[in-house]
């Protein structure tokens, strides 16, 4: 009889536990969606309620968003032979063009406002995330070179955002550099650290092919989850002053989808005609997609009350890249043969 009961505990653990797995899942193929909702809801519960007991939930949430992502990645790959040229271009891409195309569309767009001029260069500066990943293996190009793109590119944007804050817009306001610093450590390299850790330990207790097979995929649509709660947290604290400006919207996702509509064809003219298909995929989406969830985690943090711009921004910009990610997955064979 006891073995009887605990099998049915067990059966409903699993039922129980494979809902909630559909469910994350059903969120991470529908951002395109949820992202929308989630700030229509945030900026109703600011505007209907008290949102300053949110300001608690940042760290945790930022913790769910980055954390299991920071699971997946195979920090090994970096290291590995090959693919130099490709790594190199990418990160040039990254790290030289697409910060001066951010901070050129925020200085033609908004010459006089400062706090949209970081928001869009916090966006330009930090590449790659798991849906580089993701979206890589949906248009069925080179994930293991997506896979060195993020690592890489993670490591890098974390050293060279608040340097790049500080050099191009420090004449115009103070750029907190200790700040920056202590919040990408908090945002980036802890949950790295934790990540690689928790790997390892998964690695060692059921074996790698088993990891990679059943548990890995397990973690991007947790991860998809702490960008939904952190666009709710982000819109419900700054809800009063986005509805006071409620044609800032418009204003800003015109050149956002400039922007993106720019980084997309450079990233796809240079790819054509560097690289093989696979390789030229892998490029567009190491380029093109930026890591807006860690962007909006230290905007949150750093700029606090002054970041009301900055965090808009950033919450529009998740929607122009996840429907261009979208689109561009349906072209990339035929724009890349």
């Amino acid at each position: 009889m006891g073995s009887i009961k605990l099998s049915l505990v067990q059966s409903a653990n699993e039922s129980f536990g494979s809902v909630i797995f559909k469910t994350l899942m059903h969120l991470q193929k529908k951002l395109i969606i949820w992202i929308p909702f989630s700030m229509v809801l945030g900026l109703l519960y600011g505007y209907l309620f008290d949102a300053s007991t949110l300001k608690t939930m940042v760290i945790p949430a930022t913790f769910i968003m980055v954390y299991p992502m920071m699971v997946t990645l195979n920090i090994k790959k970096l290291f590995s032979v090959g693919g130099t040229k490709l790594l190199t271009v990418t990160q040039l891409i990254n790290f030289i063009i697409i910060p001066l195309i951010g901070f050129a569309v925020g200085l033609v767009f908004f010459p006089n406002n400062i706090m949209v001029r970081i928001g869009f260069l916090l966006i330009t500066l930090i590449p790659t995330s798991g849906m580089t990943i993701i979206w890589t293996s949906i248009a069925k190009g080179n994930v293991n070179e997506a896979i060195r793109m993020t690592v890489s590119g993670l490591l890098l944007g974390a050293i060279l955002t608040p340097l790049y804050l500080k050099a191009l817009l420090g004449t115009a306001i103070e750029i907190p550099l200790s700040k920056i610093f202590m919040q990408i450590l908090i945002v980036v390299f802890i949950p790295m650290i934790l990540g690689y850790l928790t790997q390892q330990l998964l690695v060692k207790n059921y074996g790698r092919e088993y990891f990679q097979t059943k548990i890995k995929i397990k973690f991007p649509p947790v991860s998809t989850l702490g960008v939904l709660v952190i666009v709710f947290i982000a819109m419900g604290l700054k809800s009063k002053g986005i509805l006071s400006n409620l044609t800032m919207l418009i204003k800003l996702l015109i050149p956002l989808i400039i922007m993106y509509l720019v980084i997309f064809l450079l990233s796809t003219f240079i790819g054509k005609f560097l690289f093989k298909k696979l390789d030229a995929i892998a490029l567009v989406y190491g380029t093109a997609m930026r890591n807006l969830a860690i962007a909006l985690a230290i905007a949150m943090s750093v700029f606090k009350t002054n970041g009301t711009e900055i965090v808009l921004v950033i919450a529009i910009a998740f929607i122009v890249q996840v429907q261009s990610a979208a689109w561009y997955t349906k072209y990339a064979s035929k724009i890349l043969k």
